[in-house]
């Protein structure tokens, strides 16, 4: 995949002090109505008071439920979100919450957004994941962890001790913590040899760096044991945006054999096409034809039709899918959710900017040589209106 290197959409300040976010709650909206994120309706939703403790007040729809934390935007000067968690539900609607995150936008939309038509322009075939790989805890989905133990099951010939596992955030095992923290791999090919444990590459973890005091016990231990070469090869798993997250490893120790560096190009190999498996596994693909509404370079508004689809974009915070113009081939791209309402009649929209990626190189390109005259047409039409022509 290609990433975009021409993002178009709103830039974010993130507000490092809480002190702040409080002040400009307090001044700007206390008793205003911000518009709740991620929910079916278009649920409003007001900060009625304010503790001393920092905590608050928050009152919304009798009929929304929230979860730990409560996501709000709103426009003050300019467009600003804001995250509570929740510590206690007081009543239908009724929540005592604490300030969690807020940013506001640098500047507001630059982008030109126009509406579209089904003969314009479609969305289709959506590829969403079912679960969110969480970076922080590494709470593993079931489906995930089955892909790992069916590797395991049949690759337990791959050495004399093969051990494929997830990386746990409570772990105390220097080595898994620096594979987690790093991405990189371990190799020592013979633990009789004190040079073995250093680093080839940068893309090796330093065993004698690591340990340091400790080094030589380790060197013992593991002669002890019977040891002679040892591997370890974290499976990193790349999300829609790019961010790499090294989930999982596999580990190989060797009683009868010194191994190669082709071992390990090997296990390389392996946790990329199990990374593969596991994008398969995570991914619902939906391909149903869905109307754009509106769009402009840096974003869509999408009305959603299909119930599966409307489920799934609810559980999600982005989703990739392809944008396919008349008479063009499909441009792929990953769009994250920034809202999600209903209207009075019932129809489903999401609002979503497009950040990520492009399956094929100079995507992004085509997309926007493609819009360009469709903006034009749009600023002669709205020039045309405006002189009554």
């Amino acid at each position: 995949m290609v990433k975009i290197n021409q993002r178009k959409q709103r830039e974010f300040h993130q507000f490092e002090e809480k002190e702040e976010i409080d002040e400009l709650l307090k001044d700007k909206f206390k008793n205003k109505k911000l518009i709740v994120r991620y929910s079916v309706e278009k649920t409003e939703a007001v900060i009625n008071e304010f503790f001393d403790d920092g905590t608050m007040m928050i009152v919304t729809d009798p009929n929304y439920k929230a979860d730990d934390v409560i996501s709000m935007y709103s426009l003050s000067d300019k467009y600003i979100e804001v995250d509570f968690t929740v510590i206690e539900e007081r009543g239908p609607g009724y929540y005592h919450c604490r300030l969690k995150t807020a940013r506001r936008a640098v500047s507001g939309r630059r982008d030109l957004r126009f509406k579209v038509t089904p003969e314009d322009v479609v969305a289709t075939n959506f590829r969403i994941s079912k679960h969110t790989i969480d970076v922080s805890g590494f709470n593993m989905p079931t489906s995930i962890k089955v892909v790992l133990d069916q590797f395991h099951n049949s690759n337990s010939s791959l050495s004399d001790i093969v051990k494929v596992d997830v990386l746990k955030i409570d772990t105390k095992d220097p080595v898994l913590k620096a594979i987690k923290k790093t991405g990189k791999s371990v190799f020592v090919p013979n633990v009789d040899e004190e040079d073995s444990y250093g680093a080839m590459t940068d893309d090796f973890v330093d065993m004698r760096q690591l340990y340091g005091n400790e080094f030589k016990a380790l060197v013992k231990k593991n002669i002890e044991r019977g040891y002679k070469s040892i591997i370890f090869v974290p499976i990193i798993y790349l999300t829609e945006r790019e961010e790499s997250v090294p989930f999982a490893y596999i580990h190989l120790i060797s009683k009868s054999d010194n191994l190669g560096i082709e071992k390990v190009l090997e296990l390389k190999d392996h946790s990329f096409k199990l990374v593969d498996r596991i994008r398969d596994a995570n991914t619902l693909l939906i391909p149903v034809h869905q109307n754009i509404m509106d769009i402009s370079r840096g974003g869509a508004k999408l009305k959603i039709t299909d119930e599966s689809l409307k489920k799934s974009m609810l559980k999600s915070k982005g989703f990739i899918f392809d944008i396919v113009f008349k008479l063009q081939a499909p441009i792929t791209i990953y769009g994250e959710i920034k809202v999600t309402y209903s209207d009075e009649s019932g129809s489903f929209f999401v609002g979503i900017d497009f950040e990520g990626n492009s399956s094929r190189k100079d995507e992004m390109k085509r997309f926007y040589n493609i819009l360009e005259p469709m903006e034009k047409d749009y600023k002669a039409r709205l020039i045309r209106k405006l002189r009554g022509d």
